[in-house]
């Protein structure tokens, strides 16, 4: 399937890092914000959460949920989210599904690693249609916050 502004997001049902199931449909009436990340416990991927977490309030104030997905196991996010203070919610895509469907994995990464998440980052609307979509592809490069953050400005 491929992605397109404008049309429904692809749902999914992910385990978060307090082991419950949590899905894209669950939020109908929320704006959502997915940041696919490769992996905790790495330099910019730890950059890039903390700079969402200390940027909450924003978020907050426009209705938005902000949900960040990695390939890595609830019990990794659980550490991950501990250390960091993280005050949203981590997800765990281990069977690569929601990935897939936003066409966000690497088949081939770093060290021989493949089927990790790429960087990337979407804004779905509160009736679950795709209204931002940025899919990096280099691990290296940061997500365009401030595109991010005038799509939720407009939505509201």
């Amino acid at each position: 399937m491929k992605l397109e502004l404008g049309k429904p997001a692809p749902d999914f049902k992910l385990v978060d890092s307090d082991k419950q199931t949590v899905s894209l449909s669950d939020l109908k009436g929320k704006n959502v914000v997915l940041l696919f990340f490769p992996a905790a416990f790495t330099g910019i991927c730890t950059k890039e959460l903390c700079q969402t977490r200390d940027e909450m309030s924003f978020y907050n104030d426009l209705n938005a949920t902000v949900l960040a997905i990695s390939v890595d196991l609830p019990f990794t996010l659980a550490k991950f989210k501990e250390d960091n203070n993280y005050n949203f919610t981590l997800l765990s895509d281990f069977n690569k599904e929601a990935s897939t469907a936003y066409d966000a994995l690497f088949a081939d990464w770093i060290l021989g690693l493949k089927g990790v998440s790429k960087r990337a980052s979407f804004v779905i609307d509160k009736d679950g249609i795709l209204r931002h979509s940025e899919i990096l592809a280099s691990a290296g490069d940061y997500p365009d916050f401030n595109a991010i953050k005038a799509v939720l400005e407009k939505l509201n």
